[in-house]
């Protein structure tokens, strides 16, 4: 009798083992986050508001139904400044780092899982790689936590203890992109101090380059000519989107009052600047993000949804797949039969694969907006703001995720998870493996448009 290989396959497919270890790790931090010791008045937090707490921590987002400072206690803080750790890092870079440290071997299965979660090209030297990415993270969050920590000591007078507390929980959440505050109004109150913003908006980019692009820039930041078509691609857009965010919101909230109307220019220029940083995937927000002109929601929205690098802490559909997009169209526009970037071919599974992410966010993004609007009686922009925030893993909200129903909670923490998991490796954990087609139908043009 045959026995069916789909169970083992299923449990061995590197994907799979993404999608299951980030799965347990946000049932982990459910069950720690439910206990009294989590929470400021000692009672139990219900389930729905502990997974959602922990999906968005886990997944690097930074939506919350309940203020973080407030409502969760110093440890229940903790717990989710470990979660964002465990998050940025990757549960397969951890674990393999794990294995390094007690047998000082990586197994085959070990080297595909983490090579899925870091975007490893070369399997071969995953040992470093590991290493690389846990030293620069750790060394990023060191810098940033002693800026922060003097800056909040010697400027606002806080206890050295407790300045580096708050100095230390946002350089984890700022270099790993999550975006959680320990203050109600976010980072509003610091508004326009530059040594805050800047530190924190400087995390923010750095970490969602992505490892592959910065570990390149380390090597030959001074021969930009010897770039990978990644670096230069992600590079380009990184500056475009950040120039382009920047003015537009300069242009659109400079003399709206709820938000950059009351600040000077130098303030307005930080305040814009902040702004065109955070759609990257961070979540943080210097201004009341409810009183923006919806016309800066939708300009959002789409910073949103394209995020930030591949293989980094950022969300959304990432940099190179709307690159990639962007040089498809140029090329049919152009009747090229080739997508060339950088004197490099693209492949054409490349090109499927940049379609495919692409399309599949829009229909998340898309039906996941519609359901909103069916369990909750807010409006379209401001549910559409959510889904994307939730898919893309930012956490940027209008102010409306506490008030949404619980069933818009549980659909907005699914969508936080197949965001951070991300919508191709998710499609290929449940296909498991690539079918081929051992013969060839025949071609027949059709009309398109």
């Amino acid at each position: 009798m045959r026995r069916s290989s789909a169970g083992p396959d299923r449990v061995r497919h590197p994907a799979t083992v993404l999608a299951v270890g980030f799965g347990v790790t946000i049932l982990i931090g459910t069950a720690v986050l439910t206990t009294p010791l989590a929470t400021t008045t000692g009672d139990p937090a219900p389930w729905l508001t502990a997974l959602f707490t922990a999906t968005s921590a886990v997944c690097l987002t930074g939506l919350v139904v309940v203020d973080t400072a407030s409502y969760w206690s110093d440890f229940g803080e903790v717990v989710i400044a470990l979660l964002i750790q465990a998050g940025g890092l990757g549960i397969m870079t951890l674990a393999t780092l794990f294995t390094l440290l007690i047998s000082g071997k990586i197994g085959l299965r070990a080297r595909m899982s983490t090579q899925l979660e870091t975007k490893s090209v070369n399997a071969a030297n995953l040992r470093q790689v590991v290493r690389k990415v846990v030293v620069f993270s750790l060394v990023c969050e060191l810098i940033v936590a002693a800026v922060l920590t003097g800056r909040f000591a010697i400027t606002y007078g806080e206890p050295f203890g407790r300045a580096l507390y708050l100095g230390g929980f946002h350089a984890v959440s700022a270099f790993n992109n999550a975006g959680f505050a320990l203050w109600p109004d976010n980072l509003m109150r610091f508004v326009a101090d530059p040594w805050i913003c800047l530190t924190i908006a400087i995390a923010v980019i750095i970490g969602g380059l992505g490892f592959p692009v910065v570990f390149e820039l380390l090597r030959s930041w001074r021969r930009p000519s010897s770039w990978s078509m990644l670096t230069r691609l992600t590079m380009s857009l990184t500056v475009i989107l950040l120039t382009a965010g920047t003015l537009i919101f300069l242009v659109t909230e400079a003399r709206n009052p709820a938000t950059m109307g009351p600040l000077d220019n130098p303030g307005k220029l930080l305040a814009s600047f902040f702004a065109a940083v955070m759609p990257r995937s961070a979540g943080f927000n210097s201004i009341d993000i409810g009183q923006m002109e919806p016309s800066s929601w939708l300009v959002t929205d789409v910073l949103m949804f394209i995020g930030g690098g591949s293989a980094g802490t950022a969300g959304g559909i990432k940099l190179t797949t709307f690159g990639f997009l962007l040089f498809i169209i140029w090329a049919e526009l152009r009747g090229e039969t080739q997508v060339n970037i950088a004197h490099r071919r693209l492949p054409e599974s490349t090109q499927r694969q940049a379609v495919t992410i692409g399309l599949m966010g829009v229909s998340l993004v898309v039906t996941s907006t519609w359901l909103l609007m069916t369990l909750t009686p807010h409006s379209l922009d401001q549910l559409l703001f959510e889904a994307v925030s939730a898919f893309a893993t930012n956490g940027l909200s209008t102010g409306i995720t506490p008030d949404i129903s619980v069933g818009g909670h549980v659909l907005l923490s699914v969508l936080m998870f197949v965001g951070r998991i991300g919508p191709l490796t998710l499609g290929s954990a449940l296909a498991l493996k690539k079918r081929t087609r051992h013969y060839e139908l025949p071609e027949e043009r059709m009309i398109v448009g």
